[in-house]
């Protein structure tokens, strides 16, 4: 291999000498920084921790723009990397970072930079790449696209016919709980999805009825394309080749005297 393949194999964590070390200090950067997000927020922490922490992410931030910029120089098309899923989430690991730098040096409302630093999270998706599972769902939603999209118009049609019908039969009982058709929106989205949370429901016997009649046609709806991965997902698992035995792992005594 030359020593674009080296970096890139060691980058996927698919180098036999070096891979697997790799892909263990990445996840564990990974964990280790989401983590960190939780830990800043404890209204008591010392002085101390909160400057580890700011060390820490930039040493963290340092090595995942250094594999940023490693797998750009190593990708066999840079701009189709770039343009990738993968390369999006690579960038958006390491952009609060610089962006929050940026902002505070124009004096922009530090407020809005601690909310750019929600961001980070998305680096726990960084994970995914080294996860078969992930590629197997991933799969799955490629297979069902098409149907997916029917269904997720259909949610989306009914979730609106929803809050225009529960508007019309609630409004004048509880103009300042359905006062419009989109402030109705919040209470077909937990209603229909079954959250229920309470704090919106109809009083109308008309308003109850049309429920009724909504959860009927809406939990189909909602339900079928979860059905659609599960098909998809159990189709890719038996397409899968079965695991291979081990050619070194001795017979077992029944197996021996045949």
């Amino acid at each position: 291999m030359d020593w674009r393949a080296h970096v890139r194999t060691a980058l996927d964590g698919d180098h036999p000498g070096v891979g697997r070390g790799i892909k263990f200090v990445i996840f564990g950067l990974i964990v280790f920084s989401t983590l960190a997000i939780g830990v800043e927020t404890l209204p008591d922490l010392p002085e101390w921790a909160r400057t580890g922490l700011a060390v820490a992410e930039v040493f963290v931030v340092a090595v995942f723009t250094v594999e940023y910029a490693l797998r750009i120089a190593v990708a066999p098309d840079r701009l189709a990397y770039i343009r990738s899923f993968w390369g999006v989430i690579d960038l958006v690991a390491i952009l609060p970072f610089y962006l929050g730098l940026l902002f505070a040096g124009f004096g922009v409302d530090l407020r809005a930079v601690r909310a750019l630093r929600l961001l980070r999270l998305f680096r726990l998706l960084k994970l995914a790449r080294y996860s078969i599972a992930v590629d197997r769902l991933v799969a799955a939603l490629r297979l069902v696209r098409e149907e997916l999209i029917v269904f997720g118009t259909a949610a989306a049609i009914t979730l609106y016919l929803a809050a225009l019908g529960i508007y019309y039969f609630e409004n004048a009982a509880q103009p300042d709980k359905f006062s419009s058709v989109f402030a109705s929106m919040w209470w077909a989205a937990v209603t229909l999805t079954t959250v229920g949370y309470g704090d919106i429901y109809p009083v109308t016997a008309g308003g109850r009825t049309f429920t009724v009649l909504m959860l009927l046609i809406a939990l189909g709806v909602i339900a079928v394309p979860t059905g659609l991965v599960s098909s998809a997902l159990s189709r890719l698992r038996q397409l899968e080749p079965p695991p291979k035995a081990d050619a070194e792992e001795p017979a077992s005594p029944t197996r021996r005297g045949e």
